[in-house]
């Protein structure tokens, strides 16, 4: 048995054909036999059960029942025509309704005729009525007796149920599908992995997520299949991992002058425990002689550029030059005013690229880089392009990483013959069981404790019934001279979401905040650079009270005299999201305040992602529940980067599953790291079916 099979283009499938396939293709992302397999019922009917009329509830998505057609007849114009029959048996009576295809369905209703009836039930006006339902003639007790098992609910689309490809005609052409591929579907794991964790067949497995006969046989189909996703998953970003650990890399054997002094001389505080844990973690990687990936996380404020800097310093002790790359020009410009600070007094070269750089500076940086002169370079995107060559590149510090591509990381990473180590560090924590998917690969660092006295900032939630409070308690920070954020969601109104717009807002604060006595900032996406920088400066220069602005400063930005954010239509945002905004105050030793505003009535999840901000100032508690209440799909970086195209598995609900993969998995390599091994053929092959190229994402970090 090979793979080959399941490679087959779907067109070829009995019951599918060039325009059916066409759209599953484009509707489904379906192009090969081996992914209509994968195409999972998200919901199951159980077709052995016969309800009664009247015990119909509403939290019955679907419902069988059974009875005689008491009366039918065509109600309403000719435009607007539908057909609605009586079906009782002997506890009530229901109403069948047909808006489209009427003529068809007069033509299979006979009263006086018992009907077993599937459907969805809605409740209107005191009563349940079922539209469109399936029907079957039942022509003797035997045909009821002899219905088992469960129907399986597919997710279609309109275009695909306009060519019969609804949840009947997906099971019609995958239960052709079953037929075609039986006997022939290859095991992909070796016959002592599935005796030892007691797995399901993969064929079997198949057919009873298709078509379960029980319970139980799909609770088994289920565990089977999501193993198999998590464990081939864990299995690549550890072949990653290992391919990486073998790859060659600086040793920087010496703590030299540069960071003695500069630890002995420009730290005024002592730094936490967190942060000397993770120094010695990137110290113990950068002298093994192997290059180092590592991801830093830490919460905004937990001084994870001090962490950065330190180990700058350690490359260049070692004669290796440095370099930091940032999402925005704004972040690099504020690393650079920083990073040059701290490092007065020190004689190392340290400038700055981005877009913006001068021609004739370019040239002046590009000469000196190339010499070794420069010792440390921050910048944007300008750091990959092809004309920026270093000297001998050793440490690359890589800031919010999820804003750059993987391509972009790639550029730098090969700015050396001996590939520098990387650090990547990011503010957006990242949940446990997403860590060890993602980025599975890197080595994990985390800070997770603030500085002393660092004050966590106090969190409230006013609706919009409340904002002349809200203006009053900001006129009160002003005229303390701190300064205040005001956040939008949006920059133009949107007649479908009903949000807050940016511009409306900004009018109305200066109504609020009239000159001469405020001075107010706005900034926004739509913006030219230039003028967005402008006004930008002129808030951190504190030349203006309030900036009034959509999320684009969210990352980075840092303005300690800022004591207030006031976060708009806070109930649209992701909780990880909220969390960063919340992250822009509370630099200063001043007491600062993040206000969530809302509109007076919100949804459940609305409620639950507010209070979950009122009550933690925790980014891996707010992460773990942005994650429940979103999904691992929906967090930023990760559904456009293809990484956790998850057919069956959820790695919140099963992260045990999740766990065990990545054990096994684990256990296979450290046995048979190639997987060369005859036993190990079924997985060797599978991965060579899927293709090693679905863990790109994994060869940088």
């Amino acid at each position: 048995m090979s793979f080959d099979l399941l490679k087959t283009p779907i067109t070829y499938l009995k019951g599918v054909g060039p325009k059916r396939a066409e759209l599953l293709q484009k509707e489904l992302g379906v192009f090969y036999f081996g992914q209509l397999l994968e195409h999972y019922p998200f919901r199951y009917i159980d077709r052995s059960q016969v309800h009664r009329i009247s015990h119909i509830t509403s939290d019955q998505a679907y419902v069988q029942i059974m009875g005689t057609i008491r009366s039918a007849e065509t109600v309403g114009s000719r435009q607007n025509q539908r057909f609605s029959a009586i079906l009782a048996d002997d506890s009530g009576t229901i109403e069948l309704l047909w808006f489209k295809g009427v003529s068809h369905a007069k033509e299979r209703i006979t009263p006086g005729q018992k009907y077993l009836v599937l459907g969805k039930p809605n409740f209107f006006k005191g009563a349940y009525s079922i539209a469109h339902p399936e029907l079957e003639l039942v022509q003797s007790p035997e045909q009821i007796a002899r219905r088992k098992g469960f129907q399986p609910i597919y997710s279609s689309t309109e275009k695909l149920k306009k060519f019969g490809l609804h949840t009947r005609g997906l099971e019609k052409i995958l239960r052709n599908l079953l037929k075609t591929t039986e006997n022939t579907i290859p095991e992909n794991f070796p016959s002592r992995l599935i005796q030892n964790y007691k797995l399901m067949g993969r064929e079997e497995a198949f057919r009873q997520i298709h078509f379960p006969q029980s319970p139980e046989a799909l609770e088994k189909a289920r565990r089977r299949l999501k193993f198999e996703e998590l464990f081939f998953i864990q299995l690549r970003i550890l072949r990653v991992k290992q391919k990486k650990a073998r790859l060659k890399g600086h040793i920087f054997n010496d703590v030299g002058t540069l960071l003695n002094r500069f630890y002995r001389e420009k730290i005024p505080f002592e730094l936490t425990a967190a942060q000397k844990r993770v120094i010695r973690e990137i110290r113990k990687d950068t002298a093994d002689g192997y290059q180092m990936n590592r991801l830093l996380q830490g919460d905004v404020g937990s001084g994870k550029t001090m962490v950065a800097l330190m180990c700058m310093l350690i490359a260049l002790d070692n004669n290796t030059q440095t370099s930091l790359m940032a999402p925005t020009e704004i972040l690099a410009a504020q690393h650079y005013t920083n990073i040059s600070q701290m490092l007065q007094g020190l004689d190392i070269q340290v400038e700055l690229l981005t877009g913006s750089t001068k021609q004739s500076q370019r040239k002046t940086i590009l000469n000196d880089l190339a010499r070794g002169t420069i010792r440390i370079l921050i910048g944007t995107h300008a750091l990959i392009e092809e004309a920026v060559q270093f000297n001998n590149l050793g440490f690359v510090v890589i800031d919010e990483q999820h804003r750059f591509g993987v391509a972009q990381r790639a550029r730098l990473w090969k700015k050396n013959t001996i590939p520098p180590h990387v650090l990547v560090m990011t503010a957006t924590p990242i949940p446990r069981t997403l860590a060890m998917t993602v980025y599975g690969d890197l080595d994990c660092s985390v800070i997770d404790e603030l500085p002393p006295g660092r004050k966590p900032v106090k969190t409230v939630h006013f609706t919009d019934a409340q904002r002349l409070k809200v203006f009053g308690f900001m006129k009160k920070e002003i005229a303390k001279n701190r300064q205040v954020y005001v956040v939008y969601p949006l920059i133009h109104e949107s007649q479908k979401m009903d949000l807050k717009d940016l511009m409306d807002g900004y009018e109305s604060i200066v109504r609020a905040f009239p000159l001469p006595h405020y001075a107010i900032s706005i900034v926004h996406g739509k913006m030219k650079t230039r003028d967005k920088d402008y006004e930008m400066s002129r808030f951190i220069k504190g030349e203006t009270q309030i900036l009034v602005s959509t999320t684009v400063i969210e990352v980075g930005v840092d303005v300690p005299n800022a004591s207030v954010m006031v976060i708009e239509n806070a109930e649209r945002f992701g909780l990880s999201q909220l969390h960063q905004l919340r992250g822009r105050v509370g630099r200063g030793a001043d007491q600062s305040y993040c206000i969530l505003m809302t509109k007076d009535k919100l949804t459940q999840d609305g409620r639950k992602r507010i209070g979950t901000m009122v009550h933690t100032q925790d980014g891996f508690v707010v992460a773990e529940e942005d994650m429940k209440l979103r999904g691992p799909g929906d967090l930023e970086g990760t559904k456009q980067s293809g990484i956790l195209n998850l057919k069956i598995s959820d790695i919140i609900r099963d992260e045990k599953i999740l766990k065990a993969a990545r054990d096994i998995a684990g256990k296979v390599l450290n046995d048979d790291p190639s997987l060369e091994k005859p036993e190990n053929a079924p997985m060797r092959n599978y991965l060579m079916h899927i293709g090693e190229s679905s863990a790109h994402w994994s060869r940088i970090s």
